[in-house]
């Protein structure tokens, strides 16, 4: 306790320094000298290589050990009670080194903490990852990324397990909604987009999951099986592309094998592909449960163990321990796991910023917009037949339909959850879902798209019904101005989906509006493609994905023309399930009997063991598709989707002209962009080259974009680079990129199956390093 004579006395010191001329700011440094003289690797001034040097050297086995695994995050609820960053997961540092805890939050859609996140600590939900993706803006990918990030970084959090860049190969996997959609050059521009925008906050992002984490059902036992060069001309190309734009601190890989060995196993991902031949100088943290082994996973590339409470044990501690002692792992090797991680601490500068202890004050008003922003440039309008949209804030009768529209819009369920500033006025169980799933519900964030809608039809009659009953539904819209169904289609990780139709009858519920009502729009919240039987029949289709913590607001906004619907396809849509590379999900009935298996087994009360695999047996995935993903495989088997890659109508009209192309080593194009229409509008050009693929038949493959605003009548003219590598293919003997010499044929076009402008690009024989 402090006294008044206490007091005195340290009035009188800091009086005497004062009149001996010593200021404050020299008493710091010179404080701050000393501790840098003690421990030189806090001394900012040093190049990082000589700061983790000089720590390693003053690092015990017990702390580099201690510093390669680590707990969940909830754990922390036991262990520090009144600690307020319980995340995803926590890692010890070293504190009597200066060195901070790794504390790791989810995820790429929010500051998100798998159901840990306490009473009233909520975060700002962008839009699903494909939302984003949507918007063909790397812009708008590093802002949601920034705003994720600061969030984040207010919270106490210093690692993001963000990042994710898995391509879209089949229309039913479940996660789809938080990976970039199927082309490698989209995907890996927008991934490194955003996680340059968290790491720009002085918090470290992952990229995951490598690799091939392609669907959800039985992912911790299947065998992802493809051809080496065809998984670098596709998944791998997204995350190099990622990682050279984004410099992420840390990788992730994946639960799933790649051709026989565990991705966190796996010595020609992790050693070969991404810490020599792309010089990845980071540490790769296991998902949540992926570690199979100490010795082999150790020296196959793994550096960390995360989650270790979903391992079989805890690989990375007592066991990696003795593997040392024994020599079996060396300790050089031990001392680069420790090193990658200390690298990435000081050099992203979470050693002299480290992240607040307590919680910081967030502008979520300002991040809201941020979220908004991208929902509205991400919506995609599929359908507008006599330009029934925008709407007119003249009419005078309206009616909305279903979708839980009056409260809400949907989220995906899973890891990504994030428990939205605007609330969570529903969340339902999953329907017959497993008990182990039990965190995971049917989450709808707090933004109305029924109240978004009214506010701008003041003086008109706005009907709502819930859509369970669709012959009171189509007697509702007959004579209605303008009839508006909003549909759903949820998704999770973990889950796939079974069908792309919509689920409890929503189909039919359309059709009976359209039929009583041909005004109608359906405005779609979905993970993903559906099927669309009624497509015909209605007058609009607005795809709004899950759009976020404002989603209604934007919803609105582009329903009636406050801004363009500017969003283009990252995916495409089948015209039937049995036009995807995989028309059933593989494994399925594996999953299935083993979920039986599981549900007759009597639980054992008290039981602290987790077998996260559920029991499946093990089976393999053929990716027969190869490189050629999504609208490469409809274009190589001559399948006609219901919407392609790259598709998505405008308010206004746009006309491309003057296309060329410059050929040499550092290719590129050229183009002009006019807007012909009467509105402002957004045009998302994209450029195709035509190379053949491994069968020799010529498909397109996506080689430049650019998403441009335009008013009335302007004209923007584009200079866009060609990366080599998306026209080369990789000879996986030589493990090099090869492009061919001679002539390439390129097409300007509005999607991937449109007609356009076309050029030749001239190219010299190319040899590329991986």
């Amino acid at each position: 306790m402090r006294t008044r004579g206490t007091d005195m006395r340290a009035r009188g010191w800091w009086s005497w320094l004062a009149r001996a001329g010593v200021g404050l700011g020299a008493l710091l440094a010179a404080g701050t000298a000393q501790a840098q003289e003690a421990r030189p690797w806090l001394d900012p001034t040093l190049p990082t290589p000589r700061r983790v040097d000089l720590a390693l050297g003053q690092m015990t086995l017990d702390e580099k050990i201690a510093m390669v695994h680590g707990n969940f995050g909830s754990i922390l609820k036991k262990t520090r009670p009144d600690d307020k960053r319980i995340g995803a997961g926590h890692v010890p540092g070293v504190p009597r080194l200066g060195i901070p805890d790794l504390y790791e939050s989810d995820a790429s859609l929010g500051v998100a903490n798998g159901g840990t996140m306490r009473p009233g600590d909520v975060a700002t939900a962008l839009p699903s990852s494909l939302a984003t993706a949507a918007t063909f803006d790397p812009d708008i990918a590093y802002e949601g990324g920034a705003m994720i990030g600061a969030e984040a970084r207010a919270k106490g959090f210093n690692v993001l397990l963000a990042g994710g860049a898995n391509l879209t190969r089949d229309p039913w996997n479940g996660r789809n909604f938080e990976y970039l959609g199927e082309d490698p050059w989209l995907t890996g521009v927008m991934a490194g987009a955003a996680i340059r925008g968290v790491q720009d906050n002085g918090i470290i992002s992952t990229l995951k999951h490598v690799a091939l984490n392609a669907q959800e059902s039985g992912r911790y036992v299947l065998d992802a099986r493809i051809d080496q060069a065809a998984l670098r001309e596709s998944d791998l190309l997204a995350f190099q592309v990622a990682m050279e734009r984004g410099r992420p601190d840390s990788v992730m890989c994946a639960y799933n094998k790649v051709n026989g060995d565990w991705s966190c196993e796996n010595d020609w991902l992790l050693n070969q592909v991404l810490k020599r031949d792309w010089g990845f100088p980071g540490w790769v943290m296991s998902d949540w449960g992926g570690v199979h082994s100490t010795v082999k996973a150790a020296l196959a590339g793994l550096d960390q163990e995360s989650g270790q409470e979903l391992d079989r044990e805890v690989y990375f501690g007592d066991p990696l321990r003795a593997a040392v002692d024994q020599g079996a792992v060396p300790a050089a090797r031990l001392d680069d796991m420790v090193r990658r991680i200390l690298g990435r601490l000081f050099d992203r500068g979470l050693v002299d910023r480290p992240a607040p202890d307590m919680p910081q004050a967030i502008d979520y008003a300002a991040h809201g917009l941020v979220a908004r922003r991208a929902a509205e440039a991400g919506a995609v309008l599929l359908r507008n037949e006599g330009d029934l949209l925008p709407l007119s804030t003249a009419l005078k009768r309206v009616v909305v339909i279903g979708g839980h529209a009056d409260i809400g819009v949907l989220s995906g369920g899973g890891s990504s959850q994030v428990q939205a500033v605007s609330g969570t006025p529903l969340r339902l169980p999953i329907p017959n879902g497993p008990a182990n799933l039990g965190f995971i519900k049917i989450t709808y964030h707090g933004s109305s798209p029924l109240a978004a809608l009214k506010a701008r039809l003041p003086g008109a009659e706005v009907t709502y019904l819930d859509g369970s009953d669709p012959a009171r539904a189509a007697a509702a819209a007959r004579g209605a101005d303008a009839v508006l169904v909003f549909a759903e289609q949820w998704r999770t990780e973990a889950i796939d989906l079974e069908t792309l139709a919509l689920p409890d009858g929503q189909d039919a519920l359309i059709a009976a509006v359209a039929a009583a009502n041909p005004r109608t729009a359906v405005v779609l919240e979905t993970g993903g493609a559906v099927l669309m039987p009624w497509l015909g029949k209605v007058g609009a289709v607005l795809e709004a994905w899950y759009p976020g913590d404002q989603g209604g607001e934007a919803i609105a906004r582009v329903l009636f023309g406050e801004v363009d619907a500017g969003g283009r396809l990252p995916l495409t849509f089948p015209a039937a399930e049995a036009q995807a590379p995989r028309p059933r999900i593989p494994g399925l009935e594996n999953v299935k009997a083993a979920a039986a298996a599981q549900a007759s087994k009597p639980r054992t009360p008290g039981a602290t063991t987790v077998d996260i695999t559920g029991g499946v047996q093990a089976f393999d995935v053929a990716y027969v598709e190869g490189a050629d993903v999504g609208y490469r495989w409809y274009a190589r088997t001559a399948r006609e989707p219901l919407f392609p890659f790259g598709y998505g109508l405008s308010y206004s009209r746009f006309r491309h002209g003057g296309f060329a192309a410059q050929g040499g080593a550092a290719p590129s194009v050229r183009f002009t962009v006019t807007n012909t229409g009467s509105r402002p509008g957004v045009d998302v050009p994209q450029v195709y080259a035509l190379v053949p693929a491994a069968d020799g038949k010529p498909v397109r493959r996506l080689v430049a974009f650019k998403r441009l605003e335009l008013a009335p009548g302007h004209s923007a003219t584009v200079t866009l680079p060609i990366d080599p590598r998306l026209i080369a293919r990789f000879d996986a003997d030589g493990a090099v990129w090869k492009v061919t010499a001679g002539l390439v044929p390129l097409v300007l076009a509005s999607h991937a199956t449109a007609d356009g402008p076309t050029a030749r690009l001239s190219l010299p024989a190319l040899s590329l390093k991986p």
